[in-house]
């Protein structure tokens, strides 16, 4: 055997246990996630065309499914400027009280999203400390889109806030006192060196926060009201469609969702690898 093939085999034995890691994923990918959403694509498949078509094509589901990319992708642009802001503030200065504002960040992954949509919907109702406020000028948030809006900003963003804050933190501040020390103002500093670092987490936290903004439920049904063509979004319709035993309905929302998020991440993934090839760094 030559030398060359001995290295070879040494290199690949390297680290052992490939192939049982790799067959274990693939069989725990397949059963928690492929499997469920092949069958989910063939119960849509039992409808024809001119059903799955006058499924989608009703003015309710229109416009629960418009509610809820819509409203998930404002909260999820409003997390991404926000949790910059607040990562900043949080990486870059110290001030009392910094690390029980750090914890913070966390209550809405701990928090049951029952208890938030029950928390959001008593502040911000008209009897409420913030919609007693808002009411005198004419302002409604609970049992509104506006709520629902209020509802995804706040469970999303811990997403953006720690996706970033890590890179923030691991970034050499050497390198904006350098640019400091030749003449380069704030401004510059930032836009040349911190941001080009922060994207691709920027875009990532994005991505997450508007997935889980999809698909949240338990903290929207509360403070939504949940009205037909005003404040329904579209997983509680596909909730609705299950108890009326139109099974095939509800598939047919779920896998225009799907198919809309997929896309939509697809977006989103591609402009982060582009930004990870300009900048030369991943996370």
């Amino acid at each position: 055997m030559s030398e060359t093939a001995t290295l070879g085999r040494r290199r690949r034995s390297v680290i052992p246990g490939f192939g049982v890691t790799l067959g274990t994923t693939l069989l725990w990918l397949s059963l928690i996630v492929l499997i469920p959403l092949a069958g989910l694509f063939l119960k849509t498949a039992e409808l024809s065309l001119g059903q799955f078509v006058d499924i989608i094509t009703n003015r309710r589901v229109l416009h629960a499914l418009e509610l809820s990319f819509g409203l998930s992708l404002a909260a999820a642009v409003v997390n991404l400027v926000f949790g910059l802001l607040v990562v900043w503030a949080l990486v870059r200065y110290r001030f009392p009280g910094r690390r029980i504002f750090d914890a913070i960040i966390d209550v809405p992954f701990a928090l049951p999203t029952a208890v938030a949509g029950i928390a959001l919907t008593t502040i911000y109702a008209e009897s409420g400390w913030v919609g007693g406020l808002l009411a005198p000028l004419g302002i409604q948030v609970s049992f509104t889109p506006v709520g629902i809006f209020v509802a995804l900003v706040f469970i999303g963003l811990p997403f953006v806030v720690r996706t970033v804050q890590p890179v923030l933190q691991d970034l050499e501040l050497e390198l904006e006192e350098a640019a400091a020390s030749l003449g380069a103002s704030r401004w510059t500093r930032v836009r040349r060196i911190v941001l080009p670092a922060i994207i691709p987490a920027l875009l990532t936290g994005f991505a997450l926060a508007f997935a889980r903004a999809v698909g949240e439920y338990g903290s929207v049904i509360f403070i939504a009201g949940n009205l037909p063509n005003v404040s329904e979004i579209a997983p509680l319709l596909i909730v609705i469609r299950l108890q009326e035993f139109r099974y095939a309905d509800a598939t047919a929302i779920a896998s225009v969702m799907l198919v809309a998020s997929f896309l939509l991440l697809f977006v989103i993934n591609a402009l982060q690898r582009w930004s990870e090839a300009r900048t030369g760094k991943r996370l």
